[in-house]
């Protein structure tokens, strides 16, 4: 297993500053999900055989005016159902295209060389707001052999078809609704928040901009649509210093990856970690009788376990420890990560450990 060991920073650098539109979304400015389900003919022999499909392309049939005899299969092999799904963006027009995703929901083994059929995609409302269509772009593929070997790479059974579909519907956005735009910060943040009001308001003047809570901040903004976005241009390219995070320490057991944040402090503490290492080998012993004696040949086992205990690591840690040096204390001493998540997850469950420990 590769093993990293992530720092952040060693040394606390000036915070630069960022601007509006990079830490906070206009509330109500945002897509929308789109799903829809269709078919994907014109497969190499490598099509689903779920009863679902034979449904939908009887219905598809019936619509050309096309009526199958009952109880016929259609013995479909190049064909596929699939599911349809698009994000619509904020904004989007009528006649406006958007890329969309199509995957298999049967047993398709791929999707290669197939194009989707017209394809209604709905919201959450049931509403239809696109129609999609296309070939399809598959990225992955796959190869089997007569003795059942198989390969594959990627995700055959998933494609893309970029512009595949079509707004059909306009989404009414709130953005021109009120006397207000309310920014909301992606990362919530008290000291944040208060110092986008403060930047808002030294340059559009005194109480224009009001903090709701830790992540919510509405400005006065003109009713007028064009004057609103002219407004909103030159808001969202205001820089603002976002405040420090929280001290944090996230830890990922199945990699070894551990990331410290330069806010992390550790309280006096001494933490010794080492390995206890028990070996057991089996040894075929052979027992034979005499040349002339009665008996049989009998094969023994014969158990030799040794234990080998590595060197303990002490760690020591002063009042108020930084970043910087537990990397020289780890350093000093040689640790490898594993060894550091097992000292970090102690100070934690000791009370030295002044940070938020995450482990995922």
């Amino acid at each position: 297993m590769i093993v990293a060991f992530c720092l952040l920073a060693l040394v606390a650098e000036p915070l630069l500053a960022d601007r509006l539109k990079d830490m906070t979304r206009v509330q109500g400015v945002r897509s929308n999900q789109l799903v829809g389900y269709g078919l994907v003919v014109g497969l190499d022999g490598t099509g689903d055989k779920a009863p679902f499909t034979d449904q939908t392309f009887r219905n598809l049939m019936n619509q050309f005016g096309v009526t199958m005899p009952p109880g016929v299969n259609p013995k479909l092999k190049n064909v596929a159902a699939v599911t349809v799904q698009a994000r619509l963006p904020a904004f989007a027009k009528r006649g406006q295209e958007i890329d969309i995703t199509v995957s298999s929901i049967g047993n398709a083994e791929s999707l290669r060389g197939g194009a989707l059929l017209m394809t209604p995609l709905k919201g959450a409302d049931g509403q239809v707001y696109a129609l999609a269509q296309g070939n399809l772009v598959v990225g992955g593929f796959g190869a089997s052999g007569a003795d059942g070997s198989k390969i594959t790479v990627n995700l055959p059974s998933v494609g893309r078809i970029p512009n595949g579909a079509s707004v059909e519907r306009e989404v009414l956005s709130p953005f021109s609704q009120g006397d207000t735009i309310t920014f909301d910060l992606m990362s919530p943040d008290f000291t944040t928040a208060r110092r986008v009001v403060e930047v808002i308001n030294g340059t559009l003047g005194p109480d224009m901009a009001y903090a709701h809570d830790a992540t919510s901040i509405s400005v006065k903004a003109p009713r007028d649509p064009s004057q609103r976005v002219s407004f909103l241009s030159v808001l969202e390219n205001l820089e603002v210093s976002p405040a420090e995070g929280v001290a944090k320490v996230v830890i990922n057991s199945r990699t070894g990856t551990i990331v410290i944040g330069q806010n992390v402090h550790v309280s006096p503490a001494a933490v010794t970690h080492g390995n206890l290492t028990v070996t057991i080998e089996e040894n075929p012993v052979v027992s034979q009788p005499n040349a002339f004696g009665r008996g049989d040949t009998v094969v023994t086992q014969e158990s030799t376990i040794t234990t080998t205990q590595e060197p303990s690591r002490m760690f020591k840690f002063g009042p108020a420890v930084t970043l910087n040096d537990i990397v020289q204390a780890v350093n000093q001493v040689g640790a490898a990560p594993g060894d550091v998540m097992a000292v970090l997850e102690a100070l934690k469950q000791a009370g030295a450990l002044r940070a938020e420990l995450i482990v995922i």
